[in-house]
């Protein structure tokens, strides 16, 4: 039996980090922001800053069908706690969805999970395409 192919989160990063850097963005990767919520260290894979703004961001591939789709829902949680327990650290998060192989994609972009998770405005679900749009403008 073969191993799930978790190296494509890889190539999310190489799209998403080029847009940062022209949108005028630093950044860091894996980094310890806290714990999650029960426990266990909570890293993202990317924190942008752009004079005294930073922003977590949290890159989930979906090539095929799989555990991605359900961890999203955990993720918003946890970058929810992270950015309120940062005491304005953080100005604000993303998950950003790669891959062809979402099938609840529709649902997580257009806000399905605030009738379920209120974020207020702190936590987006963003499309790959459209996170690299606001990236490269700068507008995080």
């Amino acid at each position: 039996m073969s191993g799930r192919d978790t190296g494509t989160g890889g190539v999310l990063e190489s799209m998403v980090l080029p847009a940062l850097q022209k949108g005028g963005y630093s950044y860091s990767k894996q980094v310890h922001v806290g714990a999650r919520p029960g426990g266990g260290k909570h890293k993202v894979d990317v924190v942008a800053q752009k004079g005294a703004k930073e922003f977590l961001i949290s890159l989930k591939w979906q090539q095929v069908g799989g555990t991605a789709e359900q961890k999203v829902p955990f993720e918003v949680i946890c970058l929810l706690e992270a950015v309120t327990e940062g005491k304005g650290r953080y100005d604000k998060a993303y998950v950003v969805l790669g891959g062809s192989g979402w099938t609840l994609r529709n649902f997580y972009i257009n806000k399905g999970l605030e009738k379920h998770i209120k974020c207020g405005g702190l936590v987006q679900v963003v499309g790959l395409e459209d996170f690299v749009a606001i990236a490269n403008k700068g507008k995080l």
